[in-house]
């Protein structure tokens, strides 16, 4: 399996920008397509977006569509997720996760998953 960590949360004003980073170790990186996920408290766990292995086929949820831009660079081991004109709806902790495979396009595609980093957007 591949270890995730992720980096880049914080407190940001509604309107404001994030960049969250995630540092994958272990095996190839180049063979998993990649996401993020976020939780909120008392909700489920959600879908944001996902990036297939070579970086190519960014796929999105409807609420960040638009808003959130997904990347990686493989020879860093890296994936990113910029976060532009946040809205307190976007608070939650966000999820690192890979899946072992082409593209993952639900939350329920992954099978390994970092511990999560804290984006709180203020009113």
């Amino acid at each position: 399996q591949v270890q995730l960590v992720e980096s880049g949360g914080g407190l940001v004003q509604a309107g404001g920008s994030l960049r969250l980073s995630c540092l994958a170790s272990g095996r190839s990186f180049n063979n998993y397509a990649m996401g993020w996920l976020r939780q909120a408290p008392g909700m489920e766990r959600e879908f944001v977006a996902s990036i297939s292995w070579s970086g190519g086929a960014p796929f999105y949820a409807d609420s960040v569509k638009g808003r959130f831009t997904i990347s990686r660079d493989n020879t860093k081991n890296t994936m990113y997720l910029q976060m532009n004109s946040l809205k307190p709806e976007d608070t939650a902790v966000y999820i690192c996760a890979a899946r072992s495979g082409l593209l993952a396009l639900r939350s329920t595609d992954f099978d390994s998953w970092g511990q999560g980093t804290q984006v709180t957007v203020s009113s």
